[in-house]
C-alpha cells in the first residue's frame, strides 16, 4: 500500500481499513488479512501498559513497538504515533520522526493543527510523510476535560475544518478524525483531496480505524460508542479481522449506532 494508492481509493470511493498493532504476531495477521494501514498507536499506553490515558507513553516505547510491528508487515502502510511531548518544537519533531522512520514506520502521526504548524512544515521539507489527527486528541484529554465529542458547536466545528484544510496545505497525507459529528466529518472529507480515516466520525470518512483490542472485545472497562466487537460473532481472530474489513469496505460499519 502506497500513498498514491490511498488517494486512488479516495477517488474511487473505496473505503480504507486501518487497525492498530503493537507486536509482530498481530501485525503479520492483519497484513495477511489485507488491512490497508497498520497503526502503531500510542493507545498502547491503555491496552498494553494499562494506563488511564496515553500520556506516559515514551519515544522509546514507540520505537520498540514500531520495530516489532514492522517485522510482521509486508504489504500494509505502516504508520507510527509520535507520543506526548515528542513534537513540542520543529527540531524535536524532526529528530523524533526520523527515529520512528528508522524503526520501520513509513509515516508518522501526531495530533493537533495550527499550533504545530512549524512541526508540519519541517517534516514536509524533509520528505517525511505525515498523518494528522483532529477532533478528540487523546494526548490533550486533560485539557479537553475528558473523552468528549468535539466540534459540536459552530465555532469548534469551524476550527476543526480550518485546521484540516491547513494540514492538507502543509503536506499532510492522511487525516484521522476522532469523535466528531458525522456531518462535520463528511464535510471535511468532501473538502479535502487527502484521505480521511474516521474513528467515531461516521461512515462518510474515506476509511475507518479501530484499536484492535477494542475490535476484538478484549479491552477492559467501558467501551466507546463507536466500537464494535467483531470477535463476538466471528469465532476467531482472523475471522473477526476479515469481518471488520468486509464491513468497512461494504459500508456496513460504522452504523448510526456507532456515530455521533
Amino acid at each position: 500500500m502506497t500513498l498514491s494508492e490511498l488517494k486512488i481509493y479516495k477517488t474511487k470511493a473505496e473505503k480504507i481499513t486501518c487497525l492498530t498493532a503493537y507486536d509482530a504476531s498481530f501485525s503479520k495477521l492483519f497484513d495477511e488479512c489485507g488491512v490497508d494501514i497498520i497503526l502503531v498507536g500510542d493507545s498502547l499506553g491503555n491496552v498494553i501498559q494499562g494506563g488511564e490515558n496515553t500520556l506516559n507513553v515514551s519515544m522509546d516505547d514507540m520505537i520498540y513497538h514500531t520495530k516489532a510491528v514492522a517485522r510482521g508487515v509486508d504489504s500494509a502502510l505502516l504508520i507510527a504515533d509520535m507520543p506526548y511531548q515528542s513534537y513540542t518544537n520543529a527540531e524535536q519533531t524532526l529528530e523524533n520522526a526520523k527515529r520512528l522512520i528508522d524503526a520501520g514506520a513509513q509515516m508518522v502521526k501526531f495530533e493537533g493543527g495550527f499550533e504545530h504548524k512549524t512541526s508540519f512544515e519541517i517534516l514536509q521539507k524533509n520528505n517525511i510523510p505525515v498523518c494528522g489527527h483532529l477532533g478528540l486528541q487523546p494526548q490533550s484529554v486533560v485539557e479537553m476535560g475528558g473523552y468528549k465529542v468535539q466540534g459540536q458547536d459552530k465555532i469548534s466545528a469551524k476550527k476543526i475544518l480550518d485546521d484540516a484544510l491547513l494540514l492538507e496545505s502543509l503536506g499532510v497525507c492522511v487525516l484521522v478524525l476522532e469523535c466528531v459529528p458525522a456531518k462535520l466529518a463528511a464535510r471535511i472529507s468532501n473538502e479535502l483531496t487527502i484521505p480521511t480515516i474516521g474513528i467515531g466520525a461516521g461512515i462518510n470518512c474515506d476509511g475507518q480505524v479501530l484499536v484492535s483490542y477494542d475490535m476484538l472485545g478484549i479491552t477492559q472497562g467501558r467501551l466507546p460508542k463507536f466500537v464494535k466487537n467483531f470477535l463476538a460473532d466471528s469465532g476467531d481472530i482472523k475471522a473477526a479481522v476479515n469481518a471488520f474489513i468486509h464491513s468497512v469496505k461494504n459500508q456496513e460499519f460504522p452504523t448510526d449506532q456507532h456515530s455521533y
